[in-house]
């Protein structure tokens, strides 16, 4: 048994100060620079029940979901079941394609404790 839930949109772009900028105010929330983490701009509350990003990369723009899980292995092999191809790992990211060739991470539970036992989905 292991539970996840999606936890974070995150916006991928090589611009990301134009897009923080953008989203900053489309939706009405301010843009925040995470702490130790350069390539992210954090949108609070900018899509509810989600962490809302920007994230600095190299490539095309994009989105991608996280799924948060408690069991990293459990939740990628069920992802894999369902059709995702596995494309890399780092640290305890895990990165995935799914079908319709979307970006999916699975990551290690990182929100409130309490708010990811309420939001998950129990998987058998």
């Amino acid at each position: 048994m292991h539970r996840s839930r999606v936890s974070t949109i995150l916006i991928d772009t090589p611009d990301a100060d134009a897009a923080a900028a953008f989203w900053s105010g489309a939706l009405g929330v301010p843009a925040a620079p995470v702490p130790g983490e350069p390539q992210f701009t954090s949108l609070p509350g900018g899509i509810a029940g989600l962490v809302t990003a920007v994230q600095r990369i190299d490539g095309e723009p994009r989105l991608h979901l996280d799924m948060e899980t408690d069991d990293l292995d459990a939740e990628t092999a069920r992802l894999v079941a369902l059709g995702a191809v596995e494309l890399s790992r780092w640290l305890d990211c895990r990165t995935l394609r799914a079908p319709g060739g979307h970006l999916v991470c699975v990551i290690p539970v990182h929100s409130d404790p309490a708010e990811f036992a309420a939001a998950a989905t129990v998987w058998e």
